[in-house]
């Protein structure tokens, strides 16, 4: 078993592609399964975040919520310089309300699961971007309507709903976080859980297998009915993720960040709570029906754009101590 962990974990990156591919292939093979598919995300996606938060001691989170530079730079990145970089993009798509309302749905929301895992790999603070992720879902839950309202027009606002905001909050942050907590407990006085932090260490690339290969798979088939239609909207999802990367690279450097700080203000500026806020775009009415599925194309064109920025984020923000390449308990503060 030692053997297998050690060879996934040096072959990461490889195999996260090859679960995108498997993913799609098995989408567009067997669109029947894409219900089936999509329930299984938040499962699967829960036991990922369980994994990650028993990374993470949470005396390290503790600390990080007082880190208020950070957590102003997260929220200022996000909430202020982010939306005047959504208005611009949206322009391009004003014509078609359905793909309007779906960019500015999935744009307008920083992800607060995911890319706690992501900021992870490429050697970010995890622990300080899991202390910012309440902030950042009350922020979102908040300021969401304002800026459909001035983006879209104070008519979208009936079809908003927090319920999907709260259910994610608590199925994929509470409930894991609560869980590694209770073991991280246990194992201070019991060996089984030790074992348990030991076995899911060594599962973490799998389970970021199945993460990708689900998403894929559950959304790949609805997306290639309309591609010509959503085509329109990738190159706007490909321009967002430099352009944010860009933007935590330089608020990190302004705010005079560590290196860990400021590749986490990278990732929680470039990914987005597509998960999250699909719900809100199915709700939309039938004539609106493209609106969940540029949801959806902004997190294939995601998916793909954070495998890239695992091995590029750590380019643009050396750092004279070797960069971790694998998820493990290494401090996040100085």
């Amino acid at each position: 078993m030692g053997r297998a962990v050690q060879w996934w974990d040096e072959k990461q990156i490889p195999l996260y592609v090859a679960a995108i591919a498997a993913g799609a292939v098995l989408g567009l093979a067997a669109p029947g399964l894409a219900l089936t598919l999509e329930r299984s995300i938040n499962p699967v996606l829960a036991l990922l975040l369980f994994a990650t938060f028993l990374g993470v001691p949470l005396i390290e989170v503790g600390r990080a919520f007082r880190d208020v530079r950070f957590l102003a730079t997260v929220l200022v990145a996000n909430f202020v310089v982010v939306p005047a970089i959504v208005y611009g993009l949206s322009r391009f798509v004003a014509d078609d309300r359905g793909l309007l309302l779906g960019v500015l749905l999935v744009l307008l929301t920083p992800c607060i699961d995911y890319v706690i895992v992501f900021t992870g790999l490429a050697g970010g603070a995890r622990a300080r971007l899991l202390a910012a992720a309440p902030l950042l879902m009350v922020a979102q839950i908040l300021l969401l309507p304002g800026y459909l309202y001035l983006f879209a027009g104070g008519d979208v606002l009936a079809v908003v709903d927090i319920a999907p905001f709260v259910e994610a909050f608590l199925v994929l942050i509470v409930l894991p976080l609560a869980a590694a907590a209770a073991v991280q407990a246990l194992a201070r006085r019991h060996r089984a859980g030790q074992v348990t932090e030991t076995v899911m260490a060594g599962a973490m690339v799998p389970l970021m297998m199945a993460t990708l290969a689900v998403v894929i798979g559950s959304q790949i088939a609805a997306v290639g009915d309309r591609v010509t239609e959503l085509v329109r909207v990738v190159p706007l999802y490909v321009a967002f993720v430099v352009l944010a990367v860009a933007v935590g690279l330089l608020a990190g450097w302004l705010t005079r960040l560590d290196v860990p700080a400021t590749r986490a203000v990278m990732f929680a500026t470039a990914t987005r709570n597509s998960l999250v806020v699909l719900p809100l775009a199915l709700a939309l009415p039938a004539s609106l029906a493209i609106a969940p599925l540029a949801v959806v194309t902004q997190t294939l064109v995601e998916l793909v754009a954070m495998v890239v920025l695992v091995r590029l984020v750590p380019r643009l923000t050396p750092t004279r101590h070797p960069t971790p390449t694998v998820l493990t308990a290494t401090p996040d503060l100085p």
